[in-house]
């Protein structure tokens, strides 16, 4: 067998190390090892559904760690993406709907239409706009 045949079974789809699935979350199913979204999209997406949320909350959301998740709302704080408004000791958030994506390829569109996919209830987010 020459190094470039290969064995009858190795015709099967290959395996490749990002197909694994991710860690488990305690207490829920595995992750996996990845998704469309990135933390920050996720964290944004959190925070458009709850703009009151604690950072814990936010943080057991999207399953990253309290630390992960300041630092990504500093990010999109900076980026124009939030607003954050000391409200006594809570914070409160307000999404920028009309910030557009980062990306060259989207940066065309607002990040008001990625939010309205996810939002569960669109009078809601009507409510809370005016």
């Amino acid at each position: 067998m020459t190094s470039s045949s290969r064995p009858d079974d190795a015709e099967a789809s290959p395996r490749h190390d990002h197909d694994e699935p991710g860690p488990r979350d305690p207490g829920g199913p595995r992750r996996p090892s990845w998704t469309l979204l990135t933390n920050h999209g996720h964290v944004l997406l959190a925070v458009a559904g709850s703009p009151d949320a604690r950072v814990t909350e936010i943080a057991d959301q999207v399953g990253i760690t309290v630390r992960a998740t300041l630092a990504i709302l500093k990010d999109l704080e900076s980026a124009g993406f939030l607003t954050r408004h000391r409200v006594g000791r809570r914070s409160h958030y307000t999404v920028d709907r009309h910030q557009h994506f980062r990306h060259p390829a989207t940066a065309a569109h607002e990040v008001a239409g990625l939010l309205a996919i996810f939002d569960p209830d669109p009078s809601a987010r009507a409510k809370r706009e005016s």
